[in-house]
């Protein structure tokens, strides 16, 4: 099968799942088609890579905190089964990806299982990390594993366990697959210790998320968590800690978002003042709540997170990539006739500088006899200019791929800081084959089609959210269907639909 066939394959198979779960996602994935269709032309794509393959098209909640947060316990409370390891220590030091399984006895893979299959947000994720770390890619199983579980609120989504931050020693690839699953997820929850709610005790957690959260368009869609909060009963001052908390957060930039007080029943310590536990209690039991109903409002969101996927990837092309694109291949055009003027003035310089060591004028009169051979035909003379102007094409091709290979570096390097996604050095260098001039300032495969489809593109999103919208709002006050949600089973051989 052709790497252009596997991908047509993966994108009917989630076209078939989502013909039954969400109508107006199955129209997406035709857009994701059409802006595939102009990232192959313009160079940004492989053929075996696809827009829609690099989304998750399941729900993700990330879980992260620093360790003994009790991110582990809640999970456990959450799924009502002991299936992560839970103590006052860093017990958990990989990524742990819970997926849903209708065999009640739960599996652990290795990370590989991650890795290597396109359906999980950790496609190629090793490649990601021996970015970072030279050697670590290969290591793949050191960061992250697969479990299965049967509870029936793990169904129709993904939970992601992570290490406490500072509880591993890679740190920076740690903190690149953190990053890379919080862009990825819906619902983002972060755990505090309530023991422990000073800056000192939550810098590594507050240097790279905080910092970070508060520059983000999707902001809304992390939930801050001050967990086990009965230990602070004994002293009745949970109004102290928690504005110690709020401080440090504040104190970071974040004063907006939405702030929980929890701990965990099964692992609570005894509170024998009847007021006192009550009072504990009801709190406790208002933030859970609230926080296991946006859990299962991901479903809804994820709607919206792949539809506003589809409509940054487009804009990004529009707006950032091409004229990235344009700009190098200026950069490029213009290294390259300078690198043309250079060898000119060269091959006059050596012409000359050789001519007069040869005698070879008389005066302003070039008498060399090769010269005068040459000249004493047109058809010699044709042939002489033939020659010549081969030699100058093989030198300034010479030079357009010396500019070029510079050029390619700077590409790779104003992808970086741009965030630009798609392959823009592979771009560029689709603009510097042979066959192009290097007077075309259009880039390959930006068409006036492919501008009109990307167009296209825009107009579908802008028609999808208004559907979402419809299944969710009813602003009219007339009878609106809402979409419906036919979540399949996920065995323990098969995973959430990732194309």
């Amino acid at each position: 099968m052709t790497t252009s066939s596997v991908i047509e394959h993966r994108l009917k198979q989630l076209e078939s799942h989502l013909e039954q779960e969400n109508p107006v996602l199955l129209n997406a994935v035709q857009s994701f088609r059409k802006l595939d269709h102009i990232a192959y032309r313009t160079g940004l794509l492989a053929e075996d890579e696809s827009h829609a393959t690099q989304i998750p098209w399941w729900p993700l909640i990330s879980i992260l905190g620093t360790f003994s947060a009790g991110k582990s316990t809640f999970i456990n409370d959450y799924l009502g089964e002991k299936l992560q390891r839970s103590g006052n220590q860093a017990v958990d030091d990989k990524f742990t990806v819970i997926c849903y399984s209708n065999q009640h006895e739960s599996h652990t893979l290795p990370g590989v299982a991650l890795d290597s299959d396109p359906r999980f947000p950790f496609y190629k994720i090793s490649g990601e990390i021996e970015k970072v770390a030279s050697g670590e890619g290969s290591r793949i199983d050191a960061y992250l594993q697969l479990k299965t579980c049967s509870s029936e609120r793990l169904r129709g989504k993904i939970l992601i366990d992570s290490p406490g931050f500072d509880a591993d020693a890679q740190r920076t690839s740690t903190l690149r697959i953190t990053d890379h699953m919080i862009d990825l997820s819906d619902l983002v929850l972060v755990f505090f210790d309530a023991r422990h709610p000073e800056p000192g005790a939550m810098r590594d957690t507050l240097d790279h998320l905080i910092d970070k959260t508060i520059q983000r368009p999707d902001s809304g869609k992390f939930l801050y968590i001050l967990n086990q909060l009965d230990t602070t009963a004994r002293e009745d001052n949970p109004e102290e800690v928690v504005a110690a908390w709020q401080r440090a957060l504040g104190d970071r930039g974040l004063t907006a978002g939405r702030f929980f007080t929890i701990y965990s029943a099964s692992a609570a310590n005894p509170i024998d003042d009847e007021a006192l536990r009550n009072r504990f209690e009801g709190k406790r039991d208002t933030d859970l709540s609230e926080i296991y109903e946006r859990m299962q409002q991901v479903e809804v969101e994820r709607a919206y997170r792949i539809v506003g996927s589809l409509e940054k990837n487009a804009r990004d092309i529009e707006e950032h990539t091409i004229p990235a694109l344009t700009e190098l291949i200026r950069v490029w055009r213009k290294r390259t006739l300078i690198g043309d003027a250079v060898v000119l003035v060269l091959a006059l310089a050596a012409f000359l500088f050789g001519s007069v060591q040869l005698d070879q004028w008389d005066g302003w009169h070039y008498r060399a006899d090769w010269w005068k051979w040459l000249s004493e035909t047109p058809l010699r003379l044709f042939l002489g200019a033939l020659a010549g102007y081969v030699v100058w094409l093989g030198l300034h091709y010479g030079v357009r791929r010396l500019a070029a290979k510079s050029v390619a570096s700077l590409a790779r390097r104003i992808a970086g800081q741009q965030g630009i996604r798609g392959d823009l050095a592979a771009a560029f260098r689709a603009n510097t084959a042979p066959w192009r001039s290097i007077f075309s300032k259009r880039p390959r495969g930006w068409s006036r089609h492919n501008r009109r489809l990307l167009g296209e593109v825009l107009e579908d999103t802008d028609r999808y959210v208004q559907d979402l919208n419809d299944s969710f709002t009813n602003p009219s006050g007339t009878r609106v269907e809402a979409v419906t949600q036919d979540e399949p089973v996920i065995g323990e051989a098969s995973a959430p639909s990732r194309a």
